[in-house]
């Protein structure tokens, strides 16, 4: 139960984030790291790929597609990290923004996400299962 419910939240999660991508970009845009070529681009892409990754989660009568979903938005969510530092390093380093508080639980759940979203796909097992 536990699983389904983790898969639920991400499609739920990929999926909202997906269409505020696309419909609000702008602050996304905002945490872009600078080396990043046609930031406008990329964010709508990131858009389309959380809502394409959240319709595939979403899928049980079809294992496989779930499983090249989850794998899809592990990856995504490992490419975007970048992201998100860019975002604490510029918050923290005296632009205002959402502090401390935000920022390291922020940097702790990526890895979280990234398991989340392989555990829930049914990718993998770990930690639950014992080893062989």
């Amino acid at each position: 139960m536990a699983r389904i419910i983790t898969r639920w939240f991400l499609v739920a999660a990929y999926l909202a984030a997906g269409v505020l991508h696309i419909a609000v970009p702008a602050p996304f845009l905002g945490i872009m790291p600078r080396f990043v070529p046609l930031p406008e681009t990329v964010v709508f892409w990131t858009g389309v790929a959380e809502i394409l990754g959240a319709i595939g989660l979403a899928q049980g009568a079809s294992p496989g597609l779930r499983r090249a979903a989850a794998i899809g938005l592990a990856l995504y969510a490992l490419c975007v990290w970048p992201a998100n530092i860019q975002h604490m390093i510029d918050d923290l380093g005296g632009s205002g923004g959402l502090g401390p508080a935000y920022h390291i639980p922020r940097m702790i759940a990526q890895p979280i996400i990234i398991w989340a979203a392989l555990w829930a796909g049914r990718v993998i097992d770990w930690p639950f299962t014992p080893r062989a």
